[in-house]
């Protein structure tokens, strides 16, 4: 996280003689799509926070890179466990964004980075007997190791632009298969690709 704000920091100062540079913050709906035929993985509620830079290249037309850390991953449910997958990621946008008055239209690729993982809620630790019901365990572990540590994303979107305050919607599609916990590469391995829908406020700073 330190060197997250030291990123932001740095952003601010190298463009605080810009009038595109802004800061933003809102929701994620994340999910891990791919997970394993007999476990339910549902959408997880989170959040993002970042900073982003928008530059005019001609007309409606500008770029704008952003630099958002964000908590995405899934909820698993089966009859063996059910808990919380967490996955902290550094997200690197780069969009094409198109502005018509008020409305904006986004899209291009994002690099992340994975900076750690964990799971947490519970476990089957014993199966029922005839004298005993089924018992369940605690889960708190790191799983970083479980996960790739690159992730590559498509990102498209939309919003609406009054004055300092942007406004939108975003919709971002991994396209690697981000599980390393494969003991055998074969057909049949699940193949976890992030699935994201974001919505978000952002102030832009300057004219």
């Amino acid at each position: 996280m330190k060197r997250f704000f030291t990123l932001l920091l740095s952003m601010a100062l190298a463009s605080a003689a810009h009038a595109q540079f802004g800061f933003k913050a809102g929701l994620n709906a994340a999910v891990l799509d791919g997970t394993a035929a007999n476990v339910k993985a549902s959408y997880k509620t989170q959040y993002h926070i970042g900073a982003l830079y928008n530059y005019k290249v001609a007309g409606p037309l500008s770029i704008q890179p952003e630099l958002l850390y964000s908590l995405q991953g899934t909820e698993r449910k089966s009859d063996l466990l059910d808990y919380d997958t967490k996955l902290h990621y550094l997200n690197l946008p780069v969009l094409a964004k198109v502005t018509l008055g008020p409305v904006f239209l986004e899209a291009g690729p994002q690099f992340g980075v994975l900076l750690t993982a964990k799971e947490v809620g519970t476990m089957l630790v014993a199966p029922p007997t005839p004298n005993a019901p089924a018992q369940y365990g605690e889960v708190s572990r790191q799983v970083k190791d479980n996960y790739k540590k690159n992730d590559f994303s498509l990102c498209a979107g939309l919003g609406f632009k009054l004055h300092s305050v942007l406004v939108g919607a975003r919709f971002t599609a991994g396209l690697n298969d981000i599980n390393a916990a494969k003991p055998v590469t074969g057909v049949n391995d699940s193949q976890l690709k992030n699935r994201v829908f974001q919505s978000y406020v952002a102030f832009q700073l300057g004219k």
